[in-house]
């Protein structure tokens, strides 16, 4: 078989673009790395988190269940020095904010969820929430869920800074960021609290 010049710069072509793709191409853990990895984050080291990660978690929060489909959540997305270090002064069990990237509040919306139900909203939410963090964990970010709700004087605050509307439920804060590796996972695997069949 006769190799032309014109077959070599096709390969040569073939092979380049493989490599670059090779190169750029980010390589995820599975499913259950991720989660069996995910640790609450506390130590950050200040770097910021791009736009295009939090969309990404964004979209994995989005991708959590609802009852009947409703989605009654929304999503707010802090990355101002300002912003996150003003939620950081008060919020009592946020202090880390001042280090994090980026802060992701979950907001519930009871008058969207399955028959205008608040309980509907917040344990849609709750999911939405979850898959934050583990979407953080599978990105090499880390992440820490901190309570605002049901504290009135917590949700009364974030409501206040965020410009959230009263009948929005601030569920929580996500602060998120580039982990300082101090955090480590815990195995909270216990045999115990399996029932097989029956209690």
């Amino acid at each position: 078989m006769k190799i032309t010049r014109v077959s070599l710069i096709v390969l040569f072509m073939v092979i380049s673009c493989n490599a670059i793709f090779a190169q750029n191409e980010k390589s995820f853990p599975d499913a259950l790395t991720v989660i069996y990895n995910r640790r609450s984050v506390r130590h950050f080291t200040g770097e910021k988190v791009s736009q295009d990660d939090l969309i990404a978690i964004a979209k994995a929060a989005m991708a959590a269940p609802t009852a009947v489909n409703m989605q009654p959540w929304s999503f707010i997305i802090v990355t101002d020095r300002g912003g996150l270090d003003a939620l950081a002064k008060v919020l009592p069990y946020a202090k880390m904010l001042d280090k994090a990237g980026a802060a992701i509040i979950v907001c519930a919306i009871p008058e969207k969820a399955l028959q205008g139900k608040t309980e509907f909203a917040i344990i849609d939410s709750t999911c939405a929430g979850e898959n934050i963090l583990l979407a953080a964990e599978a990105l090499g970010l880390g992440a820490v869920w901190t309570g605002v709700y049901p504290d009135k004087n917590r949700m009364d605050f974030v409501r206040k800074q965020l410009n959230i509307p009263e009948s929005v439920i601030p569920l929580n804060v996500i602060p998120i960021g580039y982990p300082t590796s101090e955090d480590k996972p815990k195995d909270k695997f216990k045999r115990e609290n399996m029932h097989w069949e029956r209690w």
